[in-house]
């Protein structure tokens, strides 16, 4: 990607996670973590990658959140200084998942060879 690209992705991550937090009403998205953003170079598309650690189900997440894309896109385009604000795509992130896997496996070949000795 990118300078260009790459500076606006990291942008349109801040200040998502500003109005998410600050000026959202709705609760669930207060504890949204965004964790990523990739914006495409035609600057039609904005994924942004998130974890939930609330009460709630995914799926109910995933809803609000596709249902507040468009405020939050509206919100962001009169913060942001760019010609065209691309289109919300909101993806769960599981790298934390998968890390905390594979940690938990590195972990348990530990244990197996302390047990050995």
């Amino acid at each position: 990607m990118s300078v260009k690209i790459d500076r606006i992705s990291s942008q349109v991550l801040r200040e998502l996670s500003s109005i998410m937090l600050l000026e959202a009403r709705d609760e669930t998205l207060k504890h949204v973590t965004l964790t990523g953003c990739e914006v495409t170079n035609d600057l039609s598309f904005a994924r942004v990658y998130y974890t939930y650690m609330g009460d709630e189900d995914l799926k109910s997440v995933e809803e609000n959140l596709r249902v507040a894309a468009p405020y939050l896109r509206t919100v962001l385009a009169n913060r942001i200084d760019i010609r065209h604000t691309p289109e919300l795509i909101f993806e769960y992130d599981n790298s934390i998942e998968y890390g905390k896997r594979i940690e938990s496996i590195i972990e348990s070949i530990h244990e197996k060879e302390e047990s050995e000795k």
